[in-house]
């Protein structure tokens, strides 16, 4: 069994609920109470995801890198 590292953007919407969204995979979403939560249903739904594009012989896109640059203000 090999690992693939996704990146997770989770942020808070107006109603308190965190939402997790996968930029590599299209329409990988998902949600939660907390922001654990929202993590452990985006690892959920990212497992789903894979499976479903191996099912139909599709490729698993890469995981997307990012650095994170500061700056002074």
């Amino acid at each position: 069994m090999s690992h693939i590292k996704f990146r997770v953007r989770i942020e808070q919407d107006e109603d308190g609920v965190f939402v997790a969204e996968v930029p590599a995979l299209p329409g990988c979403i998902s949600q939660g109470q907390t922001r654990d939560d929202a993590l452990a249903n985006a690892e959920e739904a990212i497992a789903l995801y894979i499976e479903s594009l191996e099912a139909h012989g599709d490729p698993i896109p890469p995981s997307i890198t990012e650095e994170i640059v500061e700056v002074e203000i």
